[in-house]
């Protein structure tokens, strides 16, 4: 039997642990009895086909699809049935598929929407000031309505939001959907695999094989709802048939 002590700093090692999930909407199933985890500063790419499921599981991790069982724990806790808001004030961000930013705001009244909903820490990382240092593009554009952004540059104003939460899990849900190989290269590898240096946990639900495996060390492959691959990034390179065969590639 483990003991408390052991326990404890099994939780401590693993930022998210997801068991035998089954969820789905307007009375459909969609994942089945899905199972993985993520240690803390881990990169994993999540893929599959249109229709896999990696969506569905990309919000049933915030409590926005119905959980029908299983268990999703975020640092320990159990967080079934809690709203999105109080998941996320355990340090946990999406980027969600189609940016997810305010097209009738500016830039600048993004920003300051997002940082009202910042954890409250000893020492913030992210204020919109140090945002607007690291990204110069969106300083740039501050006064300008982001429906009037580039897709890249809505991408990177959907990942600026999540940050100023304080948050050190960020899930992206399909960050490259529409986006040109330029703002790909720029916005996404640049952008994530820099959080990925800085030692955030990054889930990256994505369609785009190369590019989420350059940035993550691990992939998760879903195919009609359920993990069929949990392996190293380099494995399923390497695996055509498996691409083939799940992947469609």
């Amino acid at each position: 039997m483990m003991s408390a002590q052991a326990q404890q700093q099994s939780a401590a090692a693993t930022y998210l642990e997801v068991a035998g999930l089954d969820a789905g909407y307007d009375g459909v199933r969609v994942l089945h009895g899905v199972d993985f985890s993520l240690a803390h500063g881990e990169a994993v790419a999540l893929l599959g086909r249109n229709g896999a499921g990696k969506s569905t599981l990309c919000s049933a991790l915030f409590g926005l699809e119905p959980q029908i069982s299983g268990r999703i724990a975020i640092k320990g806790q159990d967080v079934a049935g809690w709203p999105g808001h109080r998941i996320a004030r355990l340090g946990v961000a999406l980027v969600p598929q189609g940016r997810g930013v305010y097209a009738n705001l500016t830039v600048d009244e993004n920003l300051t929407m997002a940082a009202l909903w910042s954890r409250k820490q000893p020492s913030r990382r992210w204020v919109k000031e140090s945002i607007y240092e690291d990204f110069p593009r969106l300083a740039e554009r501050r006064s300008f309505s982001s429906g009037a952004l580039s897709g890249g540059e809505r991408q990177l104003l959907a990942i600026a939001r999540a940050l100023l939460t304080q948050a050190d899990l960020i899930v992206l849900d399909e960050p490259s959907e529409g986006l040109s190989p330029r703002a790909i290269e720029e916005v996404i590898i640049g952008t994530v695999g820099r959080l990925r240096g800085e030692g955030y946990t990054l889930l990256i639900a994505e369609q785009n094989l190369a590019m989420a495996l350059t940035l993550a060390e691990r992939a998760l492959v879903l195919d009609h709802g359920r993990v069929v691959f949990d392996g190293p990034s380099a494995t399923l390179l390497a695996d055509k048939d498996l691409q083939k065969e799940h992947l469609g590639l």
